[in-house]
């Protein structure tokens, strides 16, 4: 009975904080990364950042972003499996 009600209709609120959250997480790979002197896709762009790598730069910017926009639609359509009363685009 919980898992069938109670957690359908709870998860809705974790699911848009976690999406509201990735762009956060992926920001704070550069510092994390910096920090603890961790090579990654942070450290990556810090370092073209700060060699004025534009194309480095370019890159990274691109990867963070896909992922991010990757996160919310995975969100999206997790509501849409949560709840079969939400549909998108169709009569």
């Amino acid at each position: 009975m919980l898992w069938r009600h109670a957690f359908r209709n709870s998860s809705f609120g974790l699911l848009t904080i976690v999406g509201l959250n990735i762009g956060t997480l992926i920001g704070g790979t550069v510092i994390i990364e910096r920090i603890f002197a961790m090579p990654g896709l942070g450290m990556l762009m810090l370092d073209g950042v700060l060699s004025s790598d534009v194309a480095v730069v370019q890159v990274c910017v691109f990867i963070f972003a896909a992922v991010a926009v990757f996160a919310n639609l995975f969100v999206d359509v997790m509501y849409a499996v949560l709840d079969p009363r939400i549909r998108y685009g169709g009569h």
